[in-house]
């Protein structure tokens, strides 16, 4: 399965994107609409008008990734459309991944533990 590692900056195009764009369409769309560099390692998502469909691009260091999944009997819940993109964390990009409610996802926030002496 496809999960990014901690870490990783995760962001979603909220506007609905045309699916028929493969790598270098996603890619093109990155920079113009979104202002990001798309080789960064930052991994972008997408979404179809059709809220059962997501697209994921991400640059490994040798290639543009790009998966493609559809939920069979259900959709994703999606951000509100607007222009621009928001971060998930990784547990909401894996609770959207799972076709779950990501805006019910808290990461667990650990303070660095004190050295015992």
């Amino acid at each position: 399965m496809l999960m990014p590692s901690q870490g990783v900056r995760i962001l979603v195009a909220t506007k609905p994107v045309d699916f028929r764009k493969g790598h270098d369409g996603l890619a093109a769309l990155v920079q113009s609409t979104l202002a990001e560099d798309p080789f960064t390692g930052t991994v972008f998502i997408f979404r179809a008008k059709r809220a059962d469909r997501m697209k994921i691009l991400f640059w490994d260091g040798s290639g543009l990734v790009m998966a493609y999944k559809r939920l069979e009997e259900s959709t994703f819940t999606w951000p509100a459309i607007r222009d621009g993109a928001m971060t998930l964390n990784r547990a909401q990009f894996e609770a959207l991944f799972a076709g779950l409610d990501w805006r019910r996802v808290r990461s667990l926030e650990a303070r660095t533990p004190a050295v015992a002496e």
